[in-house]
């Protein structure tokens, strides 16, 4: 089975903080944190839709 790897540092980052964000309000919309991440991160649109692909395959098993 493979696992994802973000590719970038700053997606890394954004992981790491949607995580650590998770765990301490796990009621906030996850939509949410990945617009709040894009801002705070700089990430590009790609990057962005990256996210949102990430977190959508990890709740789907």
């Amino acid at each position: 089975m493979a696992t994802i790897q973000p590719k970038g540092e700053k997606v890394r980052q954004a992981v790491k903080w949607i995580s650590e964000a998770r765990l301490q309000d796990a009621k906030i919309s996850l939509s949410l944190l990945i617009q709040r991440a894009a801002g705070r991160f700089n990430l590009s649109p790609k990057d962005e839709e990256f996210l949102r692909s990430f977190y959508d395959q990890g709740q789907t098993k």
